[in-house]
């Protein structure tokens, strides 16, 4: 592509540079031809009065020496005829040369040439013949030619040209090193980015033995940079995508493995508790606790892996049929009416702003994901607000969202704290209830998969609001 792209712009460059340097040399031709035009046309008028003179009065002295004079100055040869086209005076021009013979004739019928016939070239005639009529008005006594020599201007001409032609050179090489560059410039950050993509695409975990890897087929036109990058950008999606299911397969079968050694353990813990003294039932209770906190951390774990895995429910749960769509309204006034005894048993208040629910269109988001999150926001509230905290759930529909917030009254969180609450296992200072610092991470990546987003916030005086925004079903 480098090559390419170097071609195109040499090639622009070029054709920009002749369509300048060719205009130039014509010019430049066209003015020195001129030049020598008019400065002979004078000259030839000047010959025409000395002619004149001469003519009229037979006396040819005069004019012969101011023609052989001339001639010995430029170089150029003059000869002057009669109305009858005989040899009045002549320096050298030779009088059976046909160009100069119809050119003595044009000019003795008063039909002389006011310009230039044609511009010089490098390698064209040798002379150019100027000539003019004798007399005054529209009487013709006679014609004066000068055959001017053209080395002089032809010179110049040369010069003009091997000025150009060095001028454009330079340029063009100026273009080619400034193509050069700017490829560089553009296709650098292409050879990088194709570059970290192989380096981050073979630091990526292998797939599981067994596993059939997943085959790209695509074919891609285009330049070779731009193919190899896209043939990247496919074999990290693919690399991507084997990793995260390799890393769902193992959490699944980590759970697999930890779940039944572990419920194994709390019936063994169970059946043991009768058996306890008294003085060891404190010793008892904590590790009965542990377990249970190690299966909630387990859960929390798993259903995480679930959010974040591309394949979602589906994956977690292969013989469901959820729709990927439902009401907003239904599915919060049902967690509300779940969750009631459990703010109650807080000693906590829980209400539903019904105004603010109307009938709405569905989200984008199935009913079992939008419970799980109403499930996070409504367990963090209860537990973490504080007896007598009051909780109230809103609903607030905009033209292409809905906002569902969960806002207390209670302890709230510290500002600096606010932004880690999504981190995995972060628990708050002020948060003394059980939990695994893994539902808000749920939530958030549950909300993002949909194409929502999930904000933590302060209310004030004191409190908290979590708020998720998910996207209508245009």
């Amino acid at each position: 592509m480098r090559n390419r792209l170097v071609a195109i712009l040499v090639v622009m460059a070029a054709l920009t540079v002749s369509g300048l340097a060719v205009p130039w040399g014509v010019s430049s031709a066209t003015a020195r031809t001129q030049e020598l035009w008019f400065s002979r046309y004078v000259d030839a008028e000047w010959f025409g009065d000395l002619a004149a003179r001469a003519i009229t009065t037979g006396d040819q002295s005069s004019l012969m020496l101011a023609m052989q004079r001339y001639s010995d100055l430029y170089g150029d040869r003059v000869i002057v005829v009669d109305a009858a086209g005989r040899e009045v005076a002549n320096t050298g021009v030779a009088t059976d040369d046909p160009a100069v013979v119809a050119s003595l004739t044009e000019a003795r019928r008063n039909r002389h040439p006011r310009q230039p016939p044609e511009r010089l070239h490098l390698y064209g005639p040798s002379a150019m013949l100027v000539s003019l009529p004798v007399g005054s008005g529209i009487r013709v006594d006679g014609a004066v030619l000068i055959e001017a020599s053209t080395k002089t201007a032809q010179r110049d001409i040369r010069d003009s040209y091997t000025v150009i032609a060095l001028l454009s050179f330079t340029a063009m090489a100026v273009f080619a090193l400034v193509a050069v560059l700017v490829s560089r410039w553009i296709l650098g950050p292409l050879w990088r980015l194709s570059r970290s993509l192989r380096d981050l695409t073979g630091s990526l975990p292998r797939p599981v033995a067994g596993t059939v890897p997943t085959v790209m087929q695509r074919h891609y036109r285009g330049p070779p940079e731009v193919r190899a990058l896209a043939r990247s950008f496919d074999t990290m999606a693919r690399a991507v995508t084997e990793s995260v299911d390799a890393q769902r397969q193992l959490v699944a079968d980590t759970a697999h493995a930890i779940r039944n050694p572990l419920a194994a353990l709390a019936i063994r813990l169970e059946s043991l508790e009768r058996f306890i003294p008294g003085e060891g039932t404190a010793a008892y209770q904590r590790a009965k606790y542990q377990v249970d906190r190690l299966a909630a951390v387990l859960d929390g774990l798993l259903r995480l892996a679930v959010a974040e895995t591309p394949t979602g429910f589906a994956a977690a749960h292969p013989d469901a049929d959820w729709p990927s769509e439902c009401g907003v309204c239904p599915v919060v006034k049902d967690r509300v009416e779940e969750w009631r005894p459990a703010f109650e048993a807080a000693e906590m208040t829980l209400d539903l702003d019904s105004s603010a629910t109307p009938d709405l269109t569905a989200v984008a988001i199935p009913a079992q994901a939008l419970e799980q999150i109403m499930d996070v926001l409504l367990s963090n509230s209860s537990r973490y607000a504080g007896p007598g905290a009051h909780s109230r759930v809103t609903v607030e529909p905009s033209a292409t969202t809905v906002r569902v917030a969960v806002a207390d009254d209670g302890a709230g969180v510290a500002p600096k704290e606010l932004d880690q609450l999504v981190n995995r296992f972060f628990r708050g200072a002020s948060a003394t209830a059980g939990g695994t610092g893994l539902g808000l991470p749920i939530a958030v990546a549950l909300a993002n998969r949909y194409g929502g987003e999930l904000a933590i916030e302060s209310v004030q005086p004191r409190g908290l609001r979590v708020a998720v925004r998910l996207p209508l079903v245009q």
